[in-house]
């Protein structure tokens, strides 16, 4: 359904040790990205109608509906910050979005880049067996999802609640409505609209 292309930096440096960071202005711990070979990556990459993504802390917060947004991203570019980030010119004059996938810090923005392709690929038609299965779960309407269950109806003592046996689709339906709004008041208060709390 989609095609992932990994690109070395090192194919766009022009020294020989293929030097990719440096030490940053100014002085600091730790080593910077630097912009040529990103520059150069992503001009050889891109095409009309591109979006240039830059995984980083000071990103746009990703969510479902982000997710949900980028589905119709047709070509994507990912830069993944290592060391102490990147260039500020690189996302001053490359980048079209910067994305972070939560409050904290990883060793370089390639787990975050698999986050993101997950998240997205996971809700373009015909990726999952059942395209309904993207539709009605965790944060789709800013409910965290009811619980589930599957056979056998009584485990361990542990029992289906009877609604989900009855085959009453109505009444099932309302269940797994009223149990989500108190899932996500209980877990995910912030979720939640001012009409929902």
């Amino acid at each position: 359904m989609v095609e992932i292309n990994i690109v070395n930096l090192r194919d766009y440096t022009h020294d020989r040790r293929g030097t990719v960071d440096d030490v940053p202005y100014g002085g600091g711990p730790g080593m910077l990205m630097k912009p040529e070979p990103l520059f150069e990556a992503v001009e050889a990459l891109r095409e009309p109608g591109s979006l240039v993504v830059l995984t980083g802390p000071r990103g746009k917060r990703f969510t479902q509906s982000a997710a949900r947004e980028l589905t119709g991203v047709s070509h994507m570019i990912m830069i993944c910050g290592h060391y102490e980030g990147v260039d500020e010119r690189v996302r001053d004059g490359l980048t079209d979005l910067e994305i972070s996938i939560g409050d904290y810090v990883l060793t370089n923005g390639n787990l975050a880049a698999m986050v993101i392709v997950d998240a997205v690929v996971r809700l373009l038609p015909g990726v999952l067996g059942c395209d309904e299965s993207s539709a009605d779960e965790s944060f789709s309407g800013n409910l965290l999802e009811y619980p589930q269950y599957t056979r056998p109806a009584d485990f361990r003592g542990m029992t289906v609640p009877d609604v989900l046996l009855s085959g009453n689709h109505a009444e099932i339906a309302a269940w797994r409505k009223k149990q989500s709004l108190e899932l996500t008041h209980r877990l995910r208060p912030d979720l939640l609209s001012e009409e929902e709390k």
